[in-house]
Formats: structure tokens, sequence, C-alpha cells
């Protein structure tokens, strides 16, 4: 086939419809029995987006959404109903064990059997694969991931982690639990989340507005001031509020908005522990002070593998995995391609985080970069293009040099923005418009490009190369 999508969530979906339209056949696959990605494995209570609605559906599919920031029900939804639309059919149940570039193609092979694909793109997404960061085999209790959540009977529970999942479900289990001890690491920083549905470009130009602060720490400091109003207002225990009062600048870890969070912590059933988890006993949990809390449920809220994405060590090439040739640092040119794997394609890949604008945004930005790459080797015959190592280099350079100066290296906080190595593989230095802008058309000048030479591959093998393929 032309070319093979894993994962059928927002990105892998969006492959799909966006490469068809140029008349690709693009394929998707995807390991569970439903599409919908993040959305479909994230079901805690209050699970819902912390993007303004306006901005999270594509462009070329606009929804009237209920809410302001709308809930998971409906995003999913949304994504069912997308699919539907424009005829995207997954193969469901289909793992990608391993893809290997033969030189020519990629060898992919699935629980379903090997699919040979000329184009290989990634679409498995950064929150994917939970993160549990200890191993509380010893406990007896329930034990779970905010994003494998289920129906729990125990009345004493402790969540690890204050990130933006723990701080949409706290609230929702709040009032059914008898005791609930917070385990906090560092206080986040937490905003009133605004009602207001506005139209999608004044949403998209306020936040473009926003993220002047992400790159500006100074300017980042007003803005705190909002948070700690929100606090003082719903916090009046003070040894409470200095417990909860972050001690970074605002940005430095990923953006928090709710009106529910602080006054449930500030509940008698709720204890806020101050520190990091140590260990664990068979009904217990230990915090770094020493002190054991008799529980009957542990949550993690402890993220994702943002930095360490599984697929890394199943995509070969050169007998070289992604993983092994990353070291712990994932990069890429333009987020999208890395040397030494010809013709492979990661949607929302490494240095593509904003603090501030939406996954669609930088989907649909990718995408066009994709379409146009695709379209490049199928009208000049290259069957195989490989980002140059200084292309590739350079890039990756100046997103460093100019991440220094923004909140999230400058900040004064640890974050999942950092890699195993210190360094920010996560986050985009510069505006969204900017994104848009140098993430456009794809250089030929930055690939090293294999001209088809005539006769050495069959017509009939490659829609790819020889036109338009049926989008059906």
């Amino acid at each position: 086939m032309d070319v093979l999508v894993i994962g059928a969530g927002p990105a892998g979906i969006g492959a799909a419809i966006r490469l068809r339209e140029l008349g690709f056949d693009a394929h998707v696959i995807e390991k569970a029995p439903s599409l919908g990605g993040t959305w479909r494995d994230n079901v805690y209570p209050g699970c819902a987006c912390d993007i303004p609605s306006a901005l999270y559906s594509y462009s070329f599919a606009p929804r009237r959404w209920s809410a302001a920031f709308s809930g998971q029900p409906e995003i999913l939804a949304y994504l069912r109903e997308t699919a539907a639309s424009f005829g995207v059919e997954p193969q469901y149940d289909t793992e990608m064990l391993d893809a290997v570039w033969d030189g020519s193609r990629w060898q992919v092979t699935t629980t379903s059997g090997v699919i040979s694909a000329r184009v290989l793109v990634s679409a498995t997404g950064p929150w994917h694969e939970p993160k549990i960061p200890l191993d509380a085999s010893v406990f007896q209790g329930e034990v779970f991931h905010s994003a494998r959540w289920r129906d729990f009977s125990g009345r004493r529970v402790a969540v690890v982690g204050t990130g933006a999942s723990a701080v949409q479900f706290v609230p929702e289990i709040q009032p059914r639990v008898d005791q609930l001890f917070l385990f906090q690491r560092t206080a986040p920083w937490v905003l009133p989340k605004p009602s207001l549905k506005l139209p999608r470009s004044v949403v998209f130009g306020f936040l473009e507005l926003f993220s002047f602060g992400f790159r500006h720490p100074a300017a980042m400091k007003v803005v705190q001031r909002l948070g700690l109003l929100h606090l003082r207002r719903a916090i009046r225990d003070r040894a409470l509020r200095s417990v909860l009062t972050p001690d970074f600048v605002l940005g430095c870890k990923r953006l928090l908005m709710s009106n529910t969070y602080y006054p449930a912590l500030a509940q008698p059933n709720v204890s806020v522990v101050p520190h990091a988890v140590q260990g664990f006993t068979a009904d217990g949990i230990i915090g770094a002070d020493g002190v054991e809390r008799k529980v009957d449920t542990i949550i993690f809220g402890t993220g994702f593998h943002f930095s360490d994405p599984p697929i890394a060590s199943r995509v070969r090439a050169g007998g070289a995995s992604l993983a092994s040739v990353w070291r712990g640092s994932p990069q890429a040119y333009l987020g999208t391609s890395v040397h030494g794997f010809p013709n492979l394609f990661l949607l929302l890949g490494p240095n593509l985080g904003t603090g501030h604008s939406s996954a669609f945004t930088i989907i649909e930005t990718q995408l066009r970069y994709i379409a146009s790459a695709l379209t490049a080797l199928r009208d000049r015959d290259w069957p195989v293009a490989d980002v140059r190592p200084p292309v590739q280099a350079a890039f990756n350079s100046s997103v460093q040099v100019a991440l220094q100066r923004t909140v999230y290296n400058a900040g004064g906080c640890t974050s999942y923005y950092l890699d195993a190595n210190g360094r920010n593989s996560t986050m985009w230095p510069w505006s969204t418009i900017r994104m848009m802008r140098r993430i456009r058309s794809f250089n030929p000048a930055d690939y090293d490009l294999t001209q088809r030479r005539p006769g050495t591959i069959p017509a009939s093998t490659t829609a790819l190369l020889n036109g338009p393929a049926s989008s059906t």
C-alpha cells in the first residue's frame, strides 16, 4: 500500500482524511477495538478538554460544542462522527509489533499479519501510554492509573500526582469517599476556568497573545497574580494555602484550569500531603515524610510516556531503533522526519508541544507538510526521502537555543517537558503562527532523495509513484 498510518486517534483520523483527499491509499491500523485515542482511553470522572472547544476540532469539520470546554463523551462522539462522515474505517484489533525499513519499503509486522508500505505515519500520540513511576505491587488494595479508570469501592483513597487529570477527577471523587489523601510533589498553578464560548478565530488570537508570556517569563509573572487571587478566594486556611502556592513561574509546567479543584481540597475529608511517595505497604502508602497512610485505593495521576514513546523501540532502520538513536532525547526535523528513517513521518512529534494551543492545530499543520512531501515524491518519481543530517541538526539546535529563554526551561521547575537527559524534547519555543509558517511545505533540498530508475519498480506495486489511487 501507499501509506500505513499507526493509530486511530485525532492524528490518525486526520491523516487518513487529508491523504485520501489527495488520492493516496492511506490505511489505518488501530490496536484497540475502536477509535478515539486518548479520548477513548480516558474516561475518568470530569475528563474534559483543557483547551477551548472552539479550537479542539479539525478546521475542515467544525462543530458547535455544548460548552466552552467540552467533556470526553462529546469529544469522542465528534471523532467517531467525523471518521464516519469521511469514510475512515480503521483496521481494528491490529497492533504494530515491529516496523523495519528494508531499503525501499516499511515491512510492518502486526498482530494481524505483515503489511508492506511505502510510507509509514506514526499517529500514536504522546497521551497514549500511562506512566506509573513507582512499583506498588506490594499494595493489596485497588491500584490503577487515571487513563485506565475503573469503578472503585474503597472509601480511603490516595491520589498520586497533581497534574491535568488529577485536577479534573479529584473534585468528582471527593464527595463519594470518606478520606482522600492527595500526594503533591509540586503545587501546580491553577487558573479559573471561563465558561464563555467564543468564535474559533477569537480564541486563537487571544491564545496567541497569551503565548507571549511563555516566551518571556517576566511577563508570565504578571499573569501569576490571577492564579494567586484564584487561590486566595478558594482557600481561606493560610496553612493549606501555603502548601498549595507554587514555587515556580506560571507556565513552566502544564497550565491547568479549574473552578472546583481548590474548593474540593478545602473539604474536611481531604488531606494534601506536600510530599512525594516513598513506598507502599500491603494496606497503605508512605510519603517522603515517612508517615504511612492507610488506604483502600491508590489512583495514579502521573501522566504519560512523552519523551520515551513505546513505539520508538519498535521502529527500526539500518539495524537501529528510533529509541536507540534518540538515546532518551527524541529529535526530528520539524518534529516530523528523522534522519536514517526514510519515508517515516511522526505526527505530534518531538518539540511540537505548545503551552497554549490545540493539538488539532499542530496535527493539521503537520499534515499539510506531509501531504506536500508525498505529493512531491509522487509527482517527481522519488521513492525514498531521508532528511539530511545537517538540516535536522541545525533545526534542533535552533529549537534548543530558543527554549533556553522560555518559561518551559527558565521557569524554575522540573516537568515532563524535560526528558531523561534533562533536555526539553517536548515544547515548541515560538508562536503557533510561526509553527504554521515554518512547517508549511516540503523542500526537496532538505532531503536526500532517491530517483526512480526506469524499470526498477513495477508500476503495479505503488500508486504513490504512479498517480492518484482510489480513496475508497
